[in-house]
């Protein structure tokens, strides 16, 4: 830490940010917008929305005045070598002023406020120079808005005047509103955007004219909208008849050479000609393609049909996709007790195994935790392999939205090693995955089944277990139920450079079915009354997990960015079960969760660490955690962020078993909710090379509620800390 203050004391001080201008050269150091005057409809107007159209940028600042690219670009010396290069290539050279600049950029905010709807705007440039620097400011003075007093629309068509009839309730632009380009573009793009999903192949918002009067009546505005058989680049002489398309012929066209099995690409194609041509309709279909992964392009082409001219003939051009991919990703962790994690993980993928569009997955995971000089180690070792197979019931796929949904089959074998118990669990599952819209996705699993044989158990680590339910988690058992997972997203980009928000709803139940046959009699019966098959208790639970995340952008795209996230969840077991099945259980801490902790030890609620493990491996019945993470761009590649994470694992209450009971402290319980509840700060560096971006985090313990105490400074160099890396963001 002591390092890091001191290269941060040196980027904030290391050098002037000027030292590389030429003598008449001066630096750009900021543009302030002003608004001079008054409000519109109560609220005030947003300057930040004038600053795309300023031609000069200043440079990227990191927390109000600090320029880290500036100070590491100016401590070249100036001798051209290796040295400068570096500086060069890593620092950020000053945005020189260019006073020519000034003046385009008044054109292009006064222009854009003219096409808001604020006439005759006036601004004005002050420009402060103090050393070396300039600070250009624009007064802005709003111009006059004219609110709408009439509309007249004049359309000859009689079929679109219908349709504009039909829709006139989703109209945007009413009398009343203030008289606006921008709103008029907009409703004449979602009006012809309605024209063509009602078989107006081409139909352009060209076609609509707009005629404002603001001399008849005083400070108001007499609108005429006019939709004309030409385009506003053409003239009268070009007019002629708007007709409605039906859909035409349909050609698929594979990429020559692709394997690929002709039914699976007519059972794909949902255009039948003789339909309206609708733009949804085709959207929808390139979409359908475009979700398949053995397609890398998928290119629509429209034309009018040449023996009716009242068709559109579509030829859907597909490029194959990259077939076989391999992916390579890796976690880990230390922290100040020496124990060190490593997670690799390392999967290939196949996109046309049986060459109908099958996806076939196989993966391999290690979890991997140890201490130098010490026999204490953990293994697990995982192996993973699926087959998704596209699924084209037509009633599916007719519906709105719908992309191609999946049949799905996995199959998973996990091996875990540690000190106190050996185990392996085998894990079968069949379902069924889609998305709507390419927003909502869904997982649905009907049928899911596990068995957990534990091998070897150390009887000193289970006599030791002062928790009867966890002791009881470590049985051998049998799993037969379901899952499903809920997902959705306002945008599906790997890394969005816009605010978005996500949100997660997994659940999972077993046993229900095993239940009702154990009714019957069919199965024997354990010591404690459970039901046996094969002399292995089946288990009986419910378990769900809830989160939201939500990363919003503040200021330009590229400035900071505030990432949230909310989780919560909860498992409950009934009927043949006393217990949650150990790998049912929830944890809390590691690169992607509490991070001033390793993986596995926060909790559960205010209750010590159980010394039973060798490695920490605390666990609940439920889980509350929530995350903030301020992320703002450095130089270079890197990227600083600062965060906070609050949250622990809890048990749930329940009867004694075996004469035992669990620890008080463990449990969950409003009273205590505070007090129960870690906290925890960090800095973290992260590296983004576009295709990948590598994170370091630093997580340091302010509050530990298995000890009761507040932390500073002299406590996290005295061990309270955890340092982590991995792949991508953490949420």
């Amino acid at each position: 830490m002591s390092l890091l203050a001191l290269a941060a004391g040196g980027l904030m001080t290391g050098c002037s940010t000027t030292r590389m201008l030429a003598e008449d050269e001066l630096r750009l150091s900021e543009n302030r917008i002003v608004i001079t005057n008054g409000t519109t409809d109560n609220a005030t107007y947003n300057p930040s929305s004038l600053t795309p159209y300023i031609k000069q940028k200043s440079n990227h600042y990191v927390f109000g005045k600090w320029h880290p690219g500036l100070y590491i670009y100016n401590w070249q010396n100036g001798k051209g070598g290796g040295w400068d290069r570096f500086c060069q290539k890593i620092g950020q050279a000053p945005v020189v002023f260019e006073e020519d600049l000034v003046s385009q950029s008044i054109k292009s905010m006064v222009d854009h406020l003219t096409y808001q709807g604020y006439y005759n705007s006036t601004i004005e440039a002050h420009t402060q120079v103090k050393d070396k620097k300039a600070r250009v400011e624009y007064d802005v003075t709003l111009g006059k808005q004219f609110p709408i007093r009439t509309i007249d629309y004049q359309v000859k068509d009689s079929t679109l005047a219908g349709l504009m009839a039909a829709d006139s309730s989703n109209f945007t632009v009413v009398p009343g509103d203030y008289l606006s380009e921008e709103k008029l573009e907009k409703e004449s793009e979602r009006l012809s955007s309605h024209f063509r999903n009602n078989g107006y192949w081409g139909f352009s918002k060209n076609y609509f004219f707009f005629y404002a009067d603001t001399t008849t009546h005083r400070d108001e505005a007499d609108l005429i909208v006019k939709l004309e058989n030409y385009t506003r680049n053409e003239s009268e002489d070009a007019a002629r008849e708007h007709k409605q398309y039906t859909i035409g012929n349909v050609a698929l066209m594979p990429q020559p050479g692709m394997r690929v099995r002709p039914k699976f690409l007519q059972n794909l194609n949902q255009l039948r000609p003789g339909e309206l041509y609708s733009e949804e309709k085709i959207n929808r279909e390139y979409d359908r393609y475009a979700s398949i992964p053995l397609f890398s392009s998928v290119n629509m082409m429209l034309r009018e049909s040449d023996y009716d001219s009242t068709a559109v003939d579509c030829r859907i051009l597909l490029q194959q996709a990259r077939l076989q991919a391999v992916k390579l990703n890796l976690e880990g962790s230390f922290n100040s007790t020496g124990l060190f994690g490593v997670t690799p993980a390392l999967s290939y993928s196949h996109k046309n195994l049986f060459g109908g569009g099958e996806v076939f997955t196989l993966g391999f995971r290690g979890n991997f935790q140890f201490m130098f000089n010490s026999p204490t180690r953990a293994t697990e070792l995982g192996v993973t392999t699926g087959l998704k197979i596209p699924w084209y019931p037509d009633f599916i796929l007719r519906m709105p939205f719908v992309n191609l949904p999946q049949m799905d089959i996995n199959f998973a074998y996990n091996y875990q090693n540690r000190p106190e118990y050996t185990r392996n669990i085998v894990t079968g599952n069949y379902g069924f995955t889609w998305n709507i819209a390419k927003k909502f996705y869904y997982q649905f699993y009907p049928v899911q089944l596990s068995a957990v044989n534990a091998t070897r158990i150390d009887s000193t680590f289970i006599a030791g277990i002062k928790d009867p339910y966890l002791k009881n988690s470590f049985r051998s058992h049998l799993d037969l139920g379901g899952n499903g997972t809920f997902y959705f997203t306002t945008n599906t980009t790997v890394n969005p450079k816009v605010t978005y928000f996500y949100t997660r709803f997994q659940y999972d139940m077993s046993g229900n079915l095993m239940s009702l046959l154990g009714k019957t009699g069919m199965f024997k019966k354990g010591e404690h009354g459970e039901d046996l098959i094969a002399g292995i208790p089946y288990s009986q639970y419910v378990r769900a997990e809830m989160q939201a995340v939500g990363t919003f952008r503040i200021g330009d795209v590229d400035q900071y960015a505030l990432a949230v996230r909310a989780l919560a969840g909860a498992g409950f077991a009934y009927g043949n079960s006393v217990s949650l099945p150990f790998e049912k259980l929830f944890y809390a801490g590691g690169a992607s969760s509490m991070r001033g902790w390793r993986a596995r030890a926060v909790g559960p609620g205010m209750a010590p660490r159980d010394t039973s493990f060798a490695i920490a491996n605390q666990s609940g019945d439920m889980h509350l955690e929530a995350n903030v993470e301020m992320r703002f761009p450095m130089f270079w590649k890197l990227e600083g962020a600062v965060f906070a994470d609050i949250g622990n694992v809890w048990n749930i209450g329940g009867a004694d078993i075996d004469g035992q009971s669990r620890d008080p402290r463990s449990l969950f319980s409003f009273k205590n909710l505070l007090r129960s509840t870690a906290v925890d700060v960090g800095l973290g560096a992260r590296l983004d090379f576009g295709m990948v971006l590598i994170r370091f985090d630093l997580g340091l313990k302010v509050y530990d509620p298995s000890v009761q105490e507040w932390m500073g400074i002299n406590d996290w160099f005295d061990g309270n800390y955890a340092f982590h890396f991995g792949i991508g963001y953490p949420f």
